[in-house]
């Protein structure tokens, strides 16, 4: 069943429950699986598709444009899209993002790069990340309890891999972490954004054309020397590769480790089972849903999506976050269960545009989250869970903060 009538103003973000999605938004998906939706800033009608099987069949769907033509819609209230109003037909694209890019341009430049993130080079990093990781636990350790996961742990281990993967030095990690959160956050202003933007490409800038003259062993070297990219395309990769390569992946161990805290018994079986971690991690990716706003696609052509006509131009928003709890998909959705063999959750996309980084991700996940429950079985939050602050603000939903102690 679809039904025309507009949902209320944009996506709500707030949570009831920490792990759910808001129940605004359920709401929506159990009343209709596609729907009107009245976007930012102007309060243009786009649409919200919330089932996992329309979700699915918009993002493999090439008529829905990734790169976005003017004017600007967004499905959440944010910050900066001023400096998008003078634009008419498709919004600028900056040199390197392909995420933003169609056809052969997004092919061109995403091969690229698939040869680098394969299961078999991802697996051959595993003993690197794992020497990361304990170094962190280590640390952790010695400092003695309390202390706070998302600092000391959820967000240096992946910028670490990223950066050794980049050949990003990271003893520079402040020049690149305050400009990427200040770009994530939603409420930033177009003069907050274009800032750390233009500091964020200066610092990859600097690091690229230092490579071009003398490469070394690591993929940004690799980039820098290729002649079918030009110096403004590599410097746009990394800086794609730098922020999604350790935002995202942070969200998720900070987030993926409360919901196992708040789940003692699923903790419990990680301990005595390790072998269910790579399920684990999966149920995780599936269950905790730090993609909150959504995926934007825009109808290149008329479409026709489950009886109704998508009009070239209008905006479509794929809710992630409902189409991993949709209960005609998944059986029993809203329980969270490492033994789960989750197949088809949509956290990594889908579609040609699907998460290059996926496996990278996995295997990060899958180590973090595996030697802190060997190290500390123990482990507990320091404060309430109630008093675990959360942050809704940014494009990836996750905890700030997270006390423990042991």
């Amino acid at each position: 069943m679809t039904t025309t009538d507009p949902a209320p103003y944009g996506i709500p973000l707030e949570r009831e429950r920490p792990f759910d999605p808001p129940a605004a938004v359920m709401a929506l998906h159990r009343e209709a699986p596609l729907r009107r939706l009245r976007y930012f800033p102007e309060g243009r009608l786009g649409w919200l598709v919330t089932s996992h099987a329309l979700c699915r069949q918009v993002l493999a769907d090439t008529r829905f444009r990734s790169r976005l033509a003017a004017p600007l819609q967004v499905p959440v209230p944010m910050g900066g899209l001023e400096a998008y109003g003078d634009f008419e037909g498709d919004l600028p694209v900056t040199p390197g993002m392909f995420i933003e890019m169609d056809g052969p341009a997004h092919s061109r430049l995403r091969r690229k790069l698939t040869g680098v993130f394969t299961v078999r080079r991802m697996r051959q990093l595993e003993p690197r990340i794992a020497e990361i990781v304990g170094a962190r636990l280590d640390a952790i350790e010695a400092a003695g309890p309390p202390a706070d996961l998302v600092a000391e742990f959820a967000l240096p281990v992946p910028s670490l891999v990223i950066c050794e993967l980049l050949g990003v030095p990271y003893a520079d990690r402040d020049r690149f972490t305050t400009d990427a959160a200040t770009f994530m956050t939603m409420s930033s202003t177009a003069e907050e954004k274009a800032l750390a933007q233009q500091n964020l490409f200066a610092f990859l800038a600097e690091l690229v054309v230092a490579k071009q003259s003398a490469p070394t062993d690591d993929l940004l070297s690799d980039l820098a020397v290729d002649q079918e990219l030009a110096t403004d395309e590599v410097i746009g990769i990394a800086v794609l590769l730098l922020v999604a390569g350790h935002e995202t992946t942070a969200k998720m161990i900070g987030l993926g480790t409360l919901a196992l805290l708040e789940n003692r018994d699923q903790w419990d079986l990680l301990r005595e089972q390790p072998e269910l971690i790579a399920t684990g991690v999966e149920e995780l990716l599936r269950y905790v849903g730090v993609i909150h706003t959504g995926i934007i696609r825009q109808a290149d052509v008329d479409v026709e999506l489950d009886g109704e006509l998508i009009k070239a131009g209008e905006y479509v928003t794929v809710s992630v976050q409902t189409a991993n709890r949709d209960e005609a998909h998944f059986a029993d959705p809203d329980r969270f269960d490492v033994t789960n063999q989750t197949r088809g959750h949509l956290t990594f996309g889908h579609g040609v545009h699907q998460c290059l980084g996926q496996q990278l991700a996995r295997v990060e996940l899958r180590i973090a989250l595996g030697r802190l429950i060997e190290r500390f079985p123990e482990l507990r939050l320091a404060v309430p869970a109630s008093q675990v602050p959360l942050r809704t603000d940014q494009n990836f939903y996750g905890a700030a903060e997270l006390p423990v102690a042991w």
